[in-house]
């Protein structure tokens, strides 16, 4: 008799481990939303009081947030931090591109750090007015700086503000000042006619200059130059030492030729090399002078003042703009006369008829 074997086939079905869900939009959209629910101001302004950079960076992000269920959570951590700011001395650095403002920065804030100073530096990416994206990679151009336990980089997207400035740069100089950084620098895109608002929140504004490339005064605008407390030629080292010193004679000549200061202090001129470490310190000594006249002989306070009664307007100015874009009539009227733009059918100033909004709106 034939005994029969029982067979059990290898393709047959074995329990396992089973597959997790496919996580959808909405479940990502919750678990940011809990987390952002769960970023407290108290909680922040505590710790950024302390001096902890992480929730530094997280404050500065906070109120970088174009996320309306920020703005309260933004407005009171901004509020918490203010009795603490106004205790640094703000500088801002200009340049055209390839002038070398990272490497000076990096060289500056050394040596203000090995002076016992806490650096802040404030770096401005320009942002493509295509994609809306920014490199952001001043960190990696300041290798040492970076290491150093008391300095501070942010990188922020210039976005579509005008001047080289992040859009919430004014406020993030005060966090800064609130976790202790006695020296805040802001680094900007580059010279432009919108300068203005660098200088409008700085106490000291800093124009670096290349030498070697034609006439000196070549592409920087008059009001760039009439807006500096000093002009510092970079890149004065090997073959183009000399040439930066007859620079240096040169705007030395021009500055002379501006009308005086308000502040009453004449603008300097000095030539250094980022690159090699050297004439960094006598720059630090220039802004130590220019804040000793400036605070003799009360300008320093007063240009304070009238910085703040500056962002005051611009802030107003920003938030109009703002809702005007966010309301809903707008937005459908807005896109109906562009349409008629694109068919020849209406001019630019005839949508201001429709598009402006009413008395009662």
């Amino acid at each position: 008799m034939t005994k029969k074997i029982k067979t059990s086939s290898a393709l047959k079905e074995q329990k396992g481990i089973s597959q997790p869900e496919m996580t959808s939009q909405d479940s990502i959209d919750r678990i940011k939303k809990k987390r952002t629910n769960q970023i407290s101001a108290d909680a922040l302004a505590h710790d950024i009081l302390k001096g902890n950079i992480t929730a530094l960076s997280r404050g500065i992000t906070l109120v970088e947030s174009k996320n309306k269920d920020h703005l309260n959570e933004a407005n009171a951590l901004i509020m918490k931090c203010l009795p603490y700011a106004n205790k640094s001395i703000r500088i801002g650095i200009t340049g055209v591109p390839g002038v070398g403002k990272s490497t000076f920065i990096e060289a500056f804030g050394n040596l203000l750090i090995s002076l016992g100073k806490k650096v802040a530096v404030l770096a401005i990416d320009p942002s493509s007015s295509l994609s809306k994206g920014s490199i952001l990679g001043d960190k990696t151009r300041m290798e040492d700086l970076v290491k150093q336990p008391n300095a501070f980089i942010r990188p922020s997207a210039s976005g579509e503000t005008l001047g080289g400035v992040a859009r919430k740069t004014r406020e993030s100089i005060i966090l800064c000042e609130a976790a202790g950084f006695d020296i805040i620098i802001i680094e900007t895109v580059g010279v432009g006619q919108s300068e203005t608002a660098v200088h409008s929140m700085v106490d000291f504004f800093l124009l670096l200059q290349l030498t070697g490339a034609g006439d000196e005064l070549q592409g920087i605008k008059r009001g760039i130059i009439e807006m500096a407390d000093a002009i510092a030629i970079n890149k004065a080292d090997g073959d183009n030492l000399k040439r930066a010193k007859i620079a240096k004679i040169e705007f030395d000549r021009t500055l002379h030729l501006y009308p005086e200061k308000s502040s009453n202090w004449q603008p300097k001129t000095a030539i250094c090399s980022a690159l090699n470490n050297e004439g960094i310190d006598a720059i630090w000594k220039i802004i130590q002078e220019y804040i000793q006249v400036t605070t003799k002989n009360g300008f320093f306070n007063k240009k304070r003042n009238e910085q703040n009664k500056f962002w005051l307007i611009q802030t107003i100015e920003n938030q109009i703009k703002t809702d005007f874009f966010n309301r809903s009539k707008i937005k459908k009227e807005l896109q109906k006369q562009l349409e008629l733009i694109e068919l020849n059918k209406t001019t630019p100033f005839a949508c201001l008829l429709y598009t402006s909004p009413s008395p009662r709106d």
